[in-house]
């Protein structure tokens, strides 16, 4: 029996430590590309991700803003076009004080990144409802009047969540007119 089991044993062939060694090299070389591969998948979806939601959030914003726009009858810009109040009929004609207001503002909410906010009433800031983020610049509104014509507001909303990244900046541009103001004579 014993010469048997020596036998069994003497046969039995496994690997040598250098062919572990190298097939754990290969493996470790492997597994080290398709994580490499996966992060950045990952990486890119999430950077796709805050594009579309961004952009998303600024047509929305702009969406919204035109509706608005397009009700009031009087628009009050307020410092350097990153703020204005809107003002809507509340009966009648249009007032030339009073009815209800909205406010649009932008706030800085870090480097090159700006925040667009949405308050009722004559005043906007921080604590407003945020309606899109990553503006790249406070100037958003541009208030025209000119003879013979409705005021109109001019838009501009250029959107990119990585500004430093040098990637492409997606810009919404759009006039609003103010279909219940006066005309100016």
């Amino acid at each position: 029996m014993r010469k048997v089991w020596a036998r069994l044993v003497s046969d039995e062939s496994g690997y040598s430590l250098i062919e572990l060694i190298t097939a754990m090299g290969i493996l470790g070389i492997v597994m080290t590309s398709l994580t490499t591969v996966l992060v950045s998948a990952t990486n890119a979806d999430v950077r796709m991700n805050q594009n579309f939601q961004a952009q998303t959030q600024a047509r929305l914003a702009l969406d919204r803003f035109r509706r608005e726009g397009h009700a009031a009858c009087r628009a009050d810009p307020a410092g350097a076009t990153a703020s204005i109040t809107l003002t809507f009929i509340t009966s009648g004609s249009c007032p030339a004080s009073g009815g209800r207001q909205v406010s649009w503002c932008t706030v800085a909410n870090g480097a090159s990144r700006y925040g667009l906010f949405r308050a009722t009433g004559a005043t906007c800031d921080a604590t407003a409802a945020k309606v899109a983020d990553y503006l790249l610049v406070a100037s958003t509104f541009n208030y025209q009047t000119t003879s013979q014509q409705r005021p109109k507001i001019a838009v501009n909303f250029p959107v990119n969540p990585y500004p430093n990244s040098g990637r492409g900046t997606y810009t919404l541009d759009g006039d609003v007119v103010l279909r219940n103001a006066n005309r100016t004579t």
